[in-house]
């Protein structure tokens, strides 16, 4: 059997040596609102430059009317590089303009009411009901969905049945933080291509299910 709780105390620990992602240091700081824009932001984007798009938007505009006010080309010149920002761009608006009609300006804090905006999937969804709002939810992503399948904790073939099966099995006291833990240890450590199992402080928990070549 997997040794969850020992596997996850272990990388809690080595998680201090890394940044955390940036849409965890949005969550302690700032609003769900904040959370579900940096979310979007970085989709497809590596962490740094979500970072700084966040850092140049947020500096500009904080709530759904500000950002609605900023011309279209603006707020692309704002959020650019972020993969695919002319789209990111419009879902933002839209997205702005849905939470001010429908919403009263607040983001929703159920899973279902976030799928209905534009943009936005179970992954955004999750990830601003446990970060923004601390409520129970599983938050899955490429880096979630591939670490614990090298675990053969799970055995998925997408994030989407990763989510059902880790709510079904992993201990409710971990679905706030795993995807803040995985993320961040699937960037520097679980990588996707080669991972660094020499230096990987559970590599004597993991079965390396499906690895083929390690560093």
């Amino acid at each position: 059997m997997f040794k969850i709780d020992k596997v996850l105390n272990i990388i809690n620990k080595e998680n201090k040596k890394f940044v955390e992602p940036i849409v965890t240091t949005v969550s302690k700081k700032q609003t769900p609102f904040h959370v579900l824009i940096s979310c979007i932001l970085s989709l497809r984007t590596k962490d740094q430059t979500t970072r700084d798009a966040s850092g140049r938007l947020f500096a500009v505009a904080n709530s759904p009317q500000e950002i609605e006010k900023i011309p279209d080309q603006q707020l692309e010149k704002l959020i650019y590089p972020v993969g695919f920002y002319r789209v990111k761009s419009k879902n933002i608006k839209k997205i702005c303009k849905e939470l001010i009609k429908n919403y009263t300006s607040r983001v929703p804090n159920e899973i279902d009411e976030l799928l209905k905006l534009d943009g936005v999937g179970r992954k955004t969804a999750n990830l601003v009901v446990t970060l923004g709002y601390k409520k129970p939810g599983i938050c899955v992503d490429t880096h979630v969905h591939r670490i614990s399948n090298r675990w053969g904790y799970v055995k998925t073939k997408n994030p989407l049945e990763t989510e059902f099966a880790l709510r079904k099995k992993l201990p409710k006291k971990y679905w706030l933080t795993i995807n803040d833990l995985l993320v961040t240890y699937g960037q520097n450590i679980c990588v996707p291509v080669s991972p660094k199992c020499s230096i990987c402080a559970i590599e004597t928990y993991c079965p390396k299910a499906g690895v083929t070549k390690h560093r």
